[in-house]
This record gives structure tokens, C-alpha cells and sequence, in this order.
């Protein structure tokens, strides 16, 4: 199972995907230019949310559907350093679809 993980460092933030860089996905949509954050509402936390999703679920288009109310759910609410495995963002996903 995927394991993704933040924190921010003296010389930015870091995003992994299984310890290796978590790709922005500005293919499937750009949000904005300034890359991934998260602990807030916008749109550099909107983009680390798609780029989650895309990369977890395989689907663009599924990933553009969920990006809003994962961000507002999920990224929104993560510390500075954070951790979120496969099965929190299943559980996630199962909790929005509720």
C-alpha cells in the first residue's frame, strides 16, 4: 500500500510518494505555480490534494471530482509534518462518499 508524506524544511516543503518526489500532476490541472502546501484551504493545497488522488487512484478524472472536498477533508488538516497511508486515504474517500 502507497505511503505519502510532508514536512517542511529549511529549504522547502517535500512531498513523497513511497520516498520518492510526489509529482504536481499540472497535466491533469494546474491549481497554481507555486507548487504544494497544505493546513489551509487554496489553491497550492488543492493541487498536493489532486496530485494525492491521481497518483493513488490511477483516474484523472476521478482525482478531479474528489480534489475539492479531499482538500477541504484531508489536506486542509495536516500538520507540518505528516503522513497519510493508503488506507487513511481510503478511509477518507469511503467517509466522503458518505
Amino acid at each position: 500500500m502507497k505511503s505519502y508524506a510532508g514536512k517542511r524544511t529549511i529549504d522547502g516543503l517535500v512531498v513523497t510518494v513511497d520516498g520518492r518526489p510526489l509529482p504536481v500532476h499540472d497535466e491533469v490541472k494546474s491549481f497554481t505555480k507555486y507548487g504544494f502546501e497544505w493546513a489551509y484551504e487554496g489553491d497550492s493545497p488543492r493541487q498536493l490534494a489532486l496530485a494525492i488522488l491521481v497518483d493513488y487512484l490511477g483516474d484523472a478524472d476521478k482525482a478531479l471530482q474528489l480534489t475539492e472536498p479531499f482538500m477541504k477533508r484531508v489536506v486542509a488538516d495536516l500538520d507540518n509534518d505528516w503522513e497519510l497511508s493508503g488506507a487513511d486515504i481510503d478511509a477518507a474517500l469511503r467517509a466522503l462518499a458518505a
